[in-house]
């Protein structure tokens, strides 16, 4: 199986949070990690919109069932990978995606929701690797789980390359990263 060695969201998600903003919800009785996700979620904008969107929004997130989640592959185009080279490739960041969720206590939730709302997976088109490196970054800052696939190089491409950039979440959260992009 190829690998990626990428950095995992918990790297991240400290260093975007506004301290002040943070203490702010805190100050209101809201915990430190629901506190962390309204603030990556509403992208440090302020504390009030991060009230707003924990009261509005990631309090009742839980009780809503009907919340429909995907799995989204952004094929990197610029490889020009073969039909079966790109299959192969999006069933490498499924398994590795599923397995990163499986692995942490609140995405396992996740995975649970998303198979329970249809396990709908949707393949896009991404135009290179920045580009991909970028919808990443994007997707880590709204606390949606990713995996991004290294080739070995055994066949089509040069070992290391990235080749698809899977993303996982809430319908309305995935588009945001990946709302413009094209089917493949």
């Amino acid at each position: 199986m190829e690998s990626s060695n990428q950095p995992r969201l918990s790297d991240y998600a400290d260093q975007d949070v506004n301290p002040v903003f943070l203490q702010q919800l805190q100050d209101m009785g809201i915990p430190e990690e629901e506190a962390k996700q309204a603030l990556l979620r509403t992208m440090n904008v302020s504390a009030d919109e991060a009230i707003n969107y924990y009261f509005n929004k990631l309090k009742n997130e839980e009780e809503d069932e009907d919340l429909m989640y995907k799995m989204v592959f952004v094929v990197n185009i610029d490889l020009a990978m073969g039909v079966g080279k790109v299959a192969a490739q999006v069933g490498h960041a499924a398994v590795a995606l599923y397995q990163t969720l499986q692995e942490n206590n609140g995405w396992r939730e996740m995975a649970r929701k998303w198979d329970h709302s249809g396990a709908k997976k949707i393949v896009l088109r991404g135009t290179d690797v920045a580009h991909l490196l970028e919808l990443q970054a994007h997707a880590m800052s709204l606390c949606l789980p990713t995996y991004l696939v290294q080739d070995a190089g055994l066949t089509q491409v040069a070992s290391g390359s990235y080749t698809v950039l899977a993303i996982m979440g809430e319908d309305n959260m995935v588009n945001i990263v990946t709302g413009r992009l094209k089917l493949l």
